[in-house]
């Protein structure tokens, strides 16, 4: 296969979604001291990072392939992390005009913090600190992203759709939109934790456990190449059922394709892997790459994400081009 990746800077790309910001908090224990109001030894926070999570982080993926044009969907809360993750998007070069902000809504945000000092060179993640939102979309807020949906439509090749949250933006009323797109001629690519089988005219991308429920566990998780064909016939369109060090399967025309994952060794970190597999899979079929052959590119730049440990980390054309050279050069060492 031929990788001319000067090509995926054709494509415009949407992404709509459970846009959400991932905060980092470096704390140095070596610097901690114990409270004299408290019975603790408070973090002592040296570093603060930013940076765009869940449909964010796909947002970031896609940006960092150079496509001709991105644009982000969503709804952010009325506070400091809605102006925070929206900044961080608009600075990194997304069209943020589809995004709306609601006041009623917290905006998504995961909380990191990250302890060192205990040993040298180690580094101790504590649990997370999670804002979330617990009620359903409010109706008003609900029709500005569905006119905002429409208008992006018209201008996009393929829209990316990540579907997360339990009370996130992509209500019923959303997915139905969705997925008239996709019956209407819109390239339309899903990832959804818990709703993926509620999707038609879509290509779907479920891991083997997400695709396994979709079938009430009737179909194993190892049982990739039926999960993937089951899914397409579901969906009326093309499937892939990523499977982790596997590599994904991708069904299309009832004909399952095994796409191999790229060889990785030493400390790897698996968050985000996902959200880069869609990014890319996304800006190659925007540029016009067979499924199968953009279901590669898209293990290969997974495989640069995951080594990259503590981020959401992205794979720019350099690095996706890197991986690929390396993984073509251990095939024909084989």
């Amino acid at each position: 296969m031929k990788h001319n990746l000067e090509k995926l800077g054709k494509g415009r790309i949407g992404v709509i979604g459970d846009f959400c910001l991932d905060v980092y908090w470096h704390a140095d224990m070596t610097k901690s001291e114990l409270s004299r109001e408290t019975p603790h030894f408070p973090l002592p926070i040296v570093q603060e990072r930013l940076s765009p999570g869940g449909a964010g982080n796909v947002a970031m993926n896609v940006l960092a392939l150079e496509p001709k044009k991105v644009y982000a969907l969503g709804v952010f809360g009325d506070d400091w992390r809605g102006l925070a993750l929206k900044g961080l998007l608009e600075r990194a070069g997304a069209d943020v005009s589809g995004v709306v902000p609601d006041r009623a809504r917290v905006t998504n945000t995961y909380i990191k913090p990250l302890r060192k000092g205990y040993a040298e060179n180690v580094v101790y993640e504590d649990p997370r600190l999670d804002f979330t939102n617990y009620e359903p979309l409010a109706a008003a807020t609900e029709k500005k992203l569905l006119a905002l949906l429409d208008k992006v439509a018209k201008k996009i090749d393929v829209l990316c759709v990540c579907d997360q949250m339990p009370f996130g933006c992509i209500t019923e009323a959303v997915r139905d939109r969705i997925c008239e797109l996709g019956e209407a001629g819109l390239r339309v690519i899903v990832d959804s934790r818990d709703r993926i089988g509620l999707y038609s005219n879509a290509i779907v991308k479920p891991n083997e456990i997400e695709a396994s429920r979709v079938f009430k566990g009737k179909v194993k998780p190892t049982d990739f190449e039926k999960l993937a064909k089951l899914l397409e016939v579901r969906t009326g369109r093309p499937a892939i059922v990523t499977a982790g060090e596997k590599g994904c399967y991708v069904s299309e025309k009832g004909c399952v394709t095994h796409v191999p994952a790229c060889k990785v060794t030493g400390e790897i970190d698996f968050c985000g892997a996902g959200d880069t597999f869609l990014s890319c899979l996304a800006c190659a079929t925007a540029a016009g790459f067979p499924l199968v052959d953009a279901a590669t590119l898209a293990c290969a730049a997974s495989a640069v994400t995951i080594k990259k440990l503590r981020t959401t980390g992205t794979a720019s054309r350099a690095e996706l081009f890197a991986q690929l050279h390396e993984r073509y050069a251990d095939s024909e060492m084989q």
